[in-house]
């Protein structure tokens, strides 16, 4: 389990820096807006940058807690796998190691002559 173990790490912290990525896309496309509502004289440019630091921190706050729970269930999916598989794994490591120690037994073949 542990080849597995890492790849399958990998894959999570790709689809958490996907959602990253995501999220940095939405807040580009928030300012852009923004701004748009600036030129029209709907908010201030204060007003704008301070909507987008908030929208920026909340996208922040939404991706740790996420990523938080995602680990959590992940450790314990691995542990219940440990749990499950790694007692099935040891006894057939010893059952292996028991045949590799026992003799080969001598097949004399009797060949014609």
């Amino acid at each position: 389990m542990t080849h597995e173990t890492p790849s399958m790490i990998d894959t999570f912290k790709k689809t958490l820096l996907a959602g990253l990525g995501a999220a940095v896309v939405t807040k580009d496309k928030v300012q852009s807006g923004l701004e748009d509502f600036v030129k029209q004289g709907k908010i201030t440019a204060a007003e704008a940058q301070s909507i987008a630091e908030k929208i920026a921190e909340e996208g922040r706050k939404e991706f740790n807690h996420a990523s938080s729970k995602l680990g959590d269930k992940v450790r314990e999916v691995l542990a219940y796998a440990d749990t499950k598989h790694l007692p099935r794994i040891e006894a057939l490591e010893k059952r292996v190691a028991a045949l590799e120690k026992k003799p080969e037994k001598n097949h004399k073949s009797h060949a014609k002559s």
